[in-house]
């Protein structure tokens, strides 16, 4: 029987390829943002004309730099607006809709689907067994001007996910784990599969979190088999039935297991994604700013943790929270999250990547220390080279900020 990987590929392909095949795939959706769509449409006009081949398959954001905080980021923005109404693009969302990623994941992506996106981070969608996989501007271009693109086939590479999460643990830990396990790069060739023992135990924010993130792993794609927690998600979010196909797992490159209740709170330290401790082993420093939101723990869930521990008191270390999007932005203002986080002290807005890749909203100072719960912590990625960047979950993030220094979030959830 096929890999989820060889599956997804007979379905487009009518055969199932080796690892290593080129293959020429066309597309179930293509998206970019305003930091990539500028180059996106730029290629387009140098081809002659800008037009995609299937408006309804094409997914734009404006998330990096939104709202604009420069005259240049609102130039870029107004030359995108006037392609997307010449294109008659509906799937446009403005300043304030929110970060492609979480808008593809929320609204779009669907099992068994092929997706690809002008960012490295589009591998998000995996969290509902998509192949989702980043690309270059000019690939996005020529892949929206022809209907398909070429890629190589990876090889499959199977995780076992076993048992359930401790206190303080979510996905961001697990993510780490397997970058300490394998190192930065470690995946890059393979497609990664993960089959949850027992669904329930794994959310889907913690799945995405994991898809998001196997981007520093470099692996071409990270995808959850669909289950029980898969069909749930698109019941509940979008009114859509999908019954997931019953296939025995096929051959695989390598296989690993993660034992969840031998897992605790986690860092990546600087300035290396694989550089990754204990956060028992950093409890102490001193930290200036503390960002919870991105792509990667911008979810519901994680602004619910982050409130949770927040209640006890104010942030002693500035404190910035950017849910993923509007949605998730509302349904916490509803839940009284965010009332909880302002009062606190937090700094809070929505739908931008923000602080992330040092854009706006809270760029790191020389010298400043930055726990983060977004994907990257290179020198210089959010702000100052001579800024420290912490990777954490957001309950350590949450406990970090109302502590002023990098704490164990255990003893308080």
């Amino acid at each position: 029987m096929p890999t989820w990987t060889e599956y997804i590929f007979y379905k487009k392909l009518g055969k199932a390829p080796a690892p290593g095949d080129v293959v020429e795939v066309t597309p179930d959706l293509v998206g970019f943002h305003d930091l990539t769509g500028y180059h996106v449409l730029e290629v387009l006009e140098s081809m002659g004309k800008v037009d995609v081949f299937d408006k309804n398959r094409v997914v734009v954001a404006f998330d990096h730099l939104s709202p604009p905080p420069t005259q240049r980021a609102a130039e870029i923005m107004v030359y995108i607006r006037r392609h997307v109404k010449a294109l008659g693009l509906p799937h446009f969302y403005d300043v304030g809709g929110g970060i492609l990623h979480q808008i593809i994941l929320e609204k779009y992506a669907m099992p068994e689907q092929v997706i690809f996106a002008a960012d490295s981070h589009t591998n998000t969608a995996g969290a509902v067994g998509a192949f989702a996989h980043g690309m270059g501007a000019t690939d996005i271009a020529a892949t929206l001007k022809l209907g398909k693109t070429w890629l190589v086939v990876p090889a499959p590479f199977r995780i076992d996910i076993e048992g359930t999460f401790p206190k303080g643990v979510m996905g961001k830990d697990v993510a780490l784990h397997l970058l300490g396990q394998f190192g930065a790069e470690g995946f890059n060739g393979f497609s990664v599969e993960v089959y949850v023992r027992d669904p329930k135990s794994f959310p889907m924010d913690d799945r995405a979190t994991v898809a998001n993130m196997s981007t520093e792993m470099g692996a071409d794609a990270l995808m959850f088999i669909p289950d029980e927690v898969t069909v749930d998600f698109l019941q509940r979010g979008r009114g859509v039935s999908y019954k997931p196909p019953q296939l025995e797992p096929g051959r695989y490159a390598d296989k690993y297991v993660v034992e969840l209740d031998k897992l605790e709170p986690l860092v990546a330290a600087p300035h290396s994604v694989d550089n990754v401790k204990a956060v028992r082993e950093v409890e102490g420093v001193e930290v200036d700013q503390v960002f919870i939101g991105s792509c990667t723990n911008g979810r519901l869930s994680d602004i619910e943790v982050a409130a949770r521990i927040l209640r006890r008191g104010r942030v002693k270390s500035r404190c910035i929270v950017i849910p993923a999007s509007y949605d998730v932005f509302r349904k916490a203002m509803e839940l009284g999250y965010i009332d909880v986080l302002t009062k606190a002290g937090c700094v809070v807005t929505y739908g931008t990547c923000g602080p992330c890749l040092g854009g706006h909203f809270g760029v790191a100072g020389p010298g400043e220390v930055v726990v983060t719960t977004s994907n990257r912590n290179f020198k210089g990625r959010v702000g100052h080279p001579d800024s420290k960047v912490y990777l954490a979950n957001p309950a350590t993030a949450a406990a970090t900020a109302l502590e002023g220094k990098i704490i164990d979030p255990r003893p308080l959830l």
